[in-house]
C-alpha cells in the first residue's frame, strides 16, 4: 500500500538534487519534511541500495547518483515497495461464501490494471519535472 514514504522519498531527492554544493544531511531533510532523522535514514538506506544516492563516511551529506531527469518517480516508488502490489486482497476469504469464493479473483483483474496504470503515470514523470513544478510555484 502507499503510504507517505515516497512523497518524502522525493522530497528527499529534491533537496539533494537542488543543493549540489552544499551537504544535504539527515538532520536537514528531517527538518524540513517536519519528522524524524531516523525516518530520513531509513527512507536514504532505501535509496542508497536502489543506487539514486550515496555518501560517504566521514563527510556530511548525500550525493545524487543520476541527473534529476534520468531518474522517474516510477524508480523511487520501486526502491520503496517491499511487495510489488499496491492492492492487496485479504487472504483468508471463507470459500464457502459465494463472494468468499470468488472475491479474489474478480478483484485481481482491476487491481492489476489500476496497478499498471499508476505505474506507467509514475514512469512519465522524473525529479526533473517535480523540480520544476516546485520552481515554478
Amino acid at each position: 500500500m502507499i503510504n507517505t514514504k515516497l512523497s518524502v522519498a522525493i522530497h528527499i531527492l529534491t533537496l539533494i538534487a537542488t543543493n549540489p554544493h552544499d551537504p544535504v544531511t539527515s538532520e536537514s531533510i528531517a527538518k524540513s519534511v517536519n519528522t524524524n532523522p531516523v525516518v530520513i535514514r531509513r527512507l536514504s538506506g532505501q535509496l542508497k541500495q536502489a543506487g539514486l544516492i550515496s555518501s560517504q563516511a566521514g563527510k556530511p551529506g548525500f550525493t545524487l547518483l543520476k541527473a534529476p531527469g534520468q531518474i522517474t518517480i516510477l524508480t523511487v516508488y520501486q526502491a520503496l515497495q517491499t511487495k510489488g502490489d499496491l492492492f492487496l486482497i485479504h487472504p483468508d476469504p471463507n470459500p464457502n461464501c459465494w463472494v468468499g469464493k470468488n472475491i479474489q479473483s474478480v478483484l485481481e483483474t482491476t487491481y492489476k490494471r489500476a496497478q499498471d496504470a499508476l505505474e506507467q503515470e509514475l514512469a512519465q514523470q522524473t525529479l526533473a519535472n517535480i523540480i520544476k513544478q516546485l520552481t515554478s510555484h
